[in-house]
Parts: structure tokens; sequence; C-alpha cells
């Protein structure tokens, strides 16, 4: 079992230079960069079990309409993006504000992932969860005893 948490939202890496980057680049499940993505990223989570894969996202205050997940050959792609505004007016002040979130993730699916499956995704306080199936393993024949002549 394979368990990853990737969380860049401190940026503590003033190395950004390719051989850094190379460095890092030695899980080939993920392969999004995430230490040189300017924007904040949310923490997220991969588990492997035995018959599928887990992949968990920490995205608060979002709705499921808010999220974009497209899987393009064995890229699995997972944006959000969310607005929001509000005001308050009374009679001494006008008061607005307005926030705007996103993030942007591509994972790079292994072959043992099934992709003639349908991926499902639940979000659930704050949680984006999705799973997708891995394919079945390869059947082994039974042993076959060779006799020496």
């Amino acid at each position: 079992m394979t368990l990853l948490k990737f969380n860049t939202q401190n940026a503590l890496f003033p190395w950004r230079n390719d051989a850094f980057k190379n460095l890092l680049s030695f899980d080939p499940f993920v392969n999004d960069d995430f230490t040189f993505d300017n924007g904040i990223l949310p923490a997220m989570n991969i588990q492997e079990k035995d018959d599928l894969f887990e992949i968990e996202f920490a995205v608060p205050g979002f709705s499921k309409e808010d999220f974009n997940i497209t899987l393009d050959e064995n890229i699995l792609h997972v944006s959000g993006e969310k607005t929001q505004e509000e005001e308050e007016t009374t009679e001494n002040y006008k008061r607005k504000e307005f926030s705007f979130n996103s993030f942007n993730r591509s994972l790079k699916l292994p072959a043992s992932a099934d992709l003639e499956v349908n991926v499902n995704a639940t979000y659930k306080k704050g949680i984006l969860q999705l799973q997708l199936a891995k394919k079945e393993a390869v059947k082994t024949s039974p042993e076959k005893q060779i006799k020496i002549s």
C-alpha cells in the first residue's frame, strides 16, 4: 500500500533549477511539478488498495459544481474554481467583499489503472474523493512440473 501526501501551501523551496526538479520527480503516479507551481495547491492523499486507487483532495468551501474532472489518455485532470461575493449595505456604510480560489492538478495514472471503468467522485465535508479501479491481475496458470528425460 502506498500513501503520499503533498501540501505546497508553505512554498519553502528556494531552489528553482532543473536538477532539483528532476530529483523530485521520483514517483510516476504523480507528475504535476507540485513544488514549482506558483499557485496554492490543495493537500492531496493517494492510497493504493488491492482493487483501486483512492485520491483525496482537501478543498473546503467549494461545492461539487465548482470542480472539473477529466480523463485524457492516461492523465487525470482535476481542477476547481470558486468565486464568492458578499455585499452589505446599511445607512452609514457599504461593505463589499469578494474572493477567488482555483487550483489545477494533473496526475499521470499508472498502467495498472483501469481507464475503461468510470472514475467515482464524491465531495463531502470539504474532501473531494476519487476512486479509480485497477485492472484485474493477469491470471497465472498453475505450476507445471517438467520431467527430465
